[in-house]
């Protein structure tokens, strides 16, 4: 079981902050790091998948309706998944303090 990531100091951690620990990555919430955050136009949306296939934190989910969204308690706010729609129906926009 991972530590909390309130009980980690900076010592404790790998070398590039990489996860060691097998599993572990639902247990650290990464939402708050972003400061710009996807949105989807769901009306615009094909259905395709890429943003899911290249998003990096594997934060894109596939939503009830059909179309895919971020899960923004792990979402970085990177924008590959927007630079990577071919709709472009995905933006970028300032995360609301």
């Amino acid at each position: 079981m991972a530590k909390p990531m309130n009980k980690i100091a900076w010592q404790e951690l790998e070398v590039g902050a990489a996860v060691s620990e097998v599993g572990n990555a639902r247990e650290y919430k990464t939402g708050t790091w972003r400061s710009l955050r996807p949105v989807v136009n769901k009306t615009q949306c094909i259905r395709c998948g890429v943003c899911w296939l290249f998003c990096p934190d594997m934060s894109i989910v596939h939503a009830p309706e059909g179309h895919f969204e971020a899960d923004l308690e792990y979402c970085k706010g990177c924008g590959i998944c927007a630079r990577e729609c071919p709709v472009g129906c995905i933006t970028m926009v300032a995360e609301e303090e």
